[in-house]
């Protein structure tokens, strides 16, 4: 009867410890613009107890711009999401703060042609791309390269699978697009071409079409040693994924209700990149552009050119309308948590296997 009672007391003690630990655990909030591998490093982070003293909250939005107002308001701590809203933050002087990149598009994005159309000739046709997104910047740099100015076209606001039509009855000369749309297109109007993708030198250099982080600046100011172990947690995941890349693609698939395979086809399955998909930055590489670590960023960016990025995607939005002032870049980014995990000798550099 003693063992027995002596059971029961250990066992409700044992209960309570635990309870008192989950209850210990401090929450943090994690927005996800998109149902995309890339944003989904910290259901990794979950799943295989990389930030044991915490308890992460993660939020698919599916819609880019509610996020960015869910963030604004402090309804979630952390965001990720497209680096070309970064301008918009900074004119909107929101409490939000893009503290590191994350990966470029390597191909995914892409500009086609309709067949027998000429670059030289799009001037007063008509050409398509989602407006404020992404792809409105890669038709703009795309024409700008072949010397025609925003106001020599007819802009139409469609989203790629939009465009899927008016490109088939031959409407657009131009569009921007993404797989499965660009396939669509190309084999069942022969002819079409794509003329530029994110994986040229000249786009990968602008550093524009680069997925980031975004934290609320309450939530650095407030909880700052959270807001960099969450750093740390995500690049932990990145190396956990280049370490099991199979096993961590599939939790992806799982995760984001996608086909496996097709994960494979935006992040890869060598652990680093996939040409035609996104090129996967190590910390050191981000911490580079951030400019508080030493060397040179991929792809032709400067040291500590997150700003300069900025200051070119705020340029971008003028040209094409969508802003009308240049502000300070430095307002808008914080590479003071980067600094932070370096100063403490986290470091992390990986390459395709």
């Amino acid at each position: 009867m003693k063992r027995y009672f002596i059971g029961i007391v250990s066992a409700i003690c044992l209960s309570i410890g635990l309870a008192h630990q989950a209850a210990a655990k401090e929450n943090v909030n994690v927005g996800i613009c998109v149902s995309w591998p890339g944003y989904a490093m910290f259901e990794v982070v979950n799943q295989k107890n990389l930030a044991p003293d915490y308890n992460l909250n993660l939020t698919i939005f599916e819609d880019p711009i509610g996020g960015h107002s869910a963030l604004a308001a402090g309804q979630i701590d952390i965001y990720l999401c497209t680096g070309d809203y970064t301008p918009l933050t900074i004119d909107s002087n929101t409490p939000v703060a893009n503290v590191a990149f994350l990966n470029p598009s390597y191909g995914v994005d892409h500009i086609i042609l309709s067949p027998d159309e000429e670059i030289s000739d799009l001037k007063g046709k008509k050409v398509s791309a989602p407006q404020a997104y992404i792809g409105h910047l890669l038709m703009g740099l795309f024409l700008d390269k072949h010397g025609i100015s925003p106001d020599d076209v007819e802009w139409v606001n469609l989203n790629a699978d939009e465009a899927v039509g008016p490109m088939m009855s031959g409407d657009m000369a131009a569009a921007y697009m993404y797989e499965p749309w660009i396939s669509n297109v190309i084999e069942n109007r022969p002819g079409t071409t794509s003329a530029i993708d994110t994986a040229d030198a000249d786009m990968l250099k602008t550093g524009i079409f680069m997925d980031v982080m975004y934290m609320n600046t309450d939530f650095i100011k407030e909880r700052r040693s959270v807001a960099v172990d969450m750093l740390k947690a995500r690049w932990d995941a990145v190396q956990y994924w280049h370490d099991n890349t199979e096993k961590v693609n599939q939790l992806f698939a799982d995760y984001l209700q996608w086909p496996a395979e097709d994960i494979g086809y935006v992040i890869g399955t060598n652990g680093k990149f996939f040409e035609g998909g996104i090129y996967m930055y190590d910390f050191n590489e981000s911490a580079r552009v951030c400019g508080v670590l030493e060397g040179e960023p991929p792809f032709g960016l400067p040291n500590g050119s997150m700003a300069d990025v900025v200051s070119l995607t705020n340029e971008w939005w003028i040209k094409l309308g969508l802003m009308s002032d240049s502000h300070d870049a430095s307002k808008g980014i914080d590479c003071s948590l980067m600094a932070d995990l370096v100063k403490q000798g986290y470091s992390q550099s990986i390459a395709a296997r």
